[in-house]
Order: structure tokens, then sequence, then C-alpha cells
């Protein structure tokens, strides 16, 4: 898979991409994460990327030139699946849709900044757009980091076990079972006792039964999609 993002900070992707699953996803060579300055593709000595909106108001608009220069020269180079606007305003992001992102090949990410983005460039060039919450947070680059994890963590062979990513949390639209670790007995609390019984199949069951009621405490919503 290739993930290609196009940001004003690429800095600030530095960190969280070279730590822990997402490093090892590259190492492996399962995925090639590729970032563009938006700046580079401007026309102007000063690499201006925004402008004040028409018809007034507070705050600064990305142009709609440099963004459209910048994917006009990647699409030139490869065919994307889907280019993705992290906007407050998308599809909220879950486990269904980096599950439909995981199979694909190529993904274009946008991170938006100030007031977003022309609308030109949504109406003409964004396929999908993307939102992780209903919040707003100063710009598309930590929401680009998130949407990144999801998906790549689902992606063959970067997860140590198999089928570690298909027993997470909203897999099933069921929340996971509690988990218990060594010692089994800590100052007096102690793991239940059918997780030591070495009975695969009850485990299971009660691991399904313990999703469950996790489910209706916490997120009874998540039930009504099963």
């Amino acid at each position: 898979m290739q993930i290609d993002i196009l940001t004003l900070f690429p800095e600030m992707f530095e960190g969280p991409f070279n730590y822990s699953i997402l490093k090892r996803a590259k190492e492996k060579g399962l995925v090639m994460i590729n970032l563009y300055n938006i700046r580079q593709w401007t026309i102007d000595k000063h690499h201006t990327v925004d402008d004040y909106a028409y018809g007034g108001g507070a705050g600064m608009v990305m142009m709609a030139e440099p963004i459209v220069r910048c994917i006009e020269d990647l699409k030139s180079k490869r065919c994307y699946d889907e280019i993705i606007y992290l906007s407050p305003d998308g599809d909220l992001l879950n486990q269904g849709l980096a599950n439909q992102f995981s199979i694909k090949q190529n993904l274009l990410f946008l991170c938006g900044h100030y007031k977003g983005i022309d609308e030109r460039i949504r109406e003409h060039f964004i396929t999908r757009e993307v939102s992780i919450g209903d919040y707003v947070i100063s710009g598309g680059e930590m929401a680009a980091m998130v949407l990144t994890d999801a998906i790549v963590r689902l992606l063959p062979g970067v997860l140590n076990d198999e089928t570690s990513a298909l027993s997470d949390s909203f897999q099933d639209h069921l929340l996971s079972p509690p988990v218990y670790t060594r010692p089994a007995d800590f100052r007096g609390l102690c793991v239940p006792d059918i997780l030591l019984s070495g009975n695969d199949k009850e485990i299971a069951a009660w691991r399904h039964e313990m999703s469950i009621e996790r489910t209706r405490k916490r997120r009874p919503d998540l039930l009504h999609e099963v």
C-alpha cells in the first residue's frame, strides 16, 4: 500500500510515523508513506498557500491553485483509489471505514488548515471526506495520523499476531472484552477462573458474553448495528 499525504507541516509526522507499528510496517515494506509539502507547488516567491475568503469573515482559506497543482502532479504518476480530505464534516471514521480503506492500494490524504480549503477542490478533486470526530482541531495533520494508523495496522503482516486486528473493538460492532496478564493474583484481585481453565471453547464464549455486556453498558448504540 502507498499513502501520500499533502500537508503544510510535514515535520509534524516525524514522531508518530517513526515508532511502533507504523515504523515496523514501513521497515517490512508493507506500506510506503510519502509526505508532500503543498508549498512546493506554489507559483510565487513567498510560497503563498492561503488568502482571504470572498464575502468576508474571519480566517484564511487554503487556495485552490497550489493544492490542485500538487494533486494533478501526483495523479500523473499514479492512480489513486481515493483522494481523501480530512474534514470535520466528512464521514465519521469507524472500524468499518478503516477496513474499507485497508484493501486499497493507493490513497491520497489532504490535510486542511485555517478555515478550510477552497470549495472547488472539494467539489472536483476530492473523492471522500473523513472526520475523526464531532469536534474541531487545528489542522488535518493529526486526523491524517489517526486515519493512517487505523488503516496500516489492518494490513496483512503488520501485526505479529494475524488475528489480533480481527479481535479489536468495533470489528463486530462490539467492544473488546476485559483482558488480564500475570500475576493471576494481584493484591487479592484475581483473574477470572475461566481464563485459567485452558478450555478454549468456554473462554471464547465467556469473552463474547463479556463483549456484549461491556457494549451494552458503555456503547448501547453499537448493539443496534448488529
